[in-house]
């Protein structure tokens, strides 16, 4: 784990919230739900930070993980979920170089590509990909800020065709949601597929 990073997100996270942080569940996450496109199955909510989808998520019978780097605010994750009566894997690690036991079903990405330099993007899908099972799906919010420089980084829609090639991985037919966010940018909704 890069200690470096581990100690920048987490003072992040104890001096206030990321500027992508919602306080709450995002409305796509509840469209995806609400539609049946997402049903209970294992998931990862890599970057989780407090987790408000994390436990949603748990909530409704998924078997939910949240990967975040910072302790800070899986431990506060932590916390609502015990006190909720739910139940929720949490792990503290390094998305970059972090491996599961067993890959999963689906992967709700919202706030991590975006929180990471996009010189290490093209690390951070591969590792999408090797998260995921084969047919497995993507959750995809790709946060448009329509500047340079970050965090949140802007996840330029064309750059994304690139970043995640069609020799890897299927996209949904446009056209793509608009989610407006409370911090008056918004996200693109995408769900993909991975390829065998």
């Amino acid at each position: 784990m890069r200690a470096d990073q581990t100690r920048q997100w987490d003072e992040k996270y104890r001096s206030g919230l990321p500027a992508w942080d919602r306080q709450g569940v995002s409305p796509a996450l509840l469209h995806w739900l609400e539609v049946g496109r997402l049903a209970p199955c294992r998931i990862l909510v890599p970057g989780c930070g407090h987790g408000h989808e994390v436990m949603e998520l748990a909530r409704r019978g998924f078997d939910a993980y949240g990967l975040d780097i910072a302790p800070t605010p899986l431990a506060r994750l932590r916390a609502r979920l015990a006190e909720a009566g739910l139940g929720a894997r949490l792990i503290q690690a390094d998305a970059l170089v972090w491996q599961p036991e067993a890959p999963f079903d689906a992967i709700y990405e919202q706030t991590c590509l975006c929180a990471l330099d996009p010189g290490v993007w093209p690390a951070y899908q591969a590792q999408l990909y090797r998260w995921l099972k084969p047919g497995g799906a993507l959750f995809a919010l790709f946060m448009q800020t329509g500047r340079t420089g970050g965090p949140p980084y802007h996840c330029d829609l064309g750059e994304m065709h690139t970043l995640f090639p069609d020799d890897r991985w299927t996209w949904a037919k446009p056209p793509y949601p608009e989610v407006p966010h409370p911090n008056g940018l918004f996200e693109v909704a995408v769900v993909l597929r991975r390829q065998p």
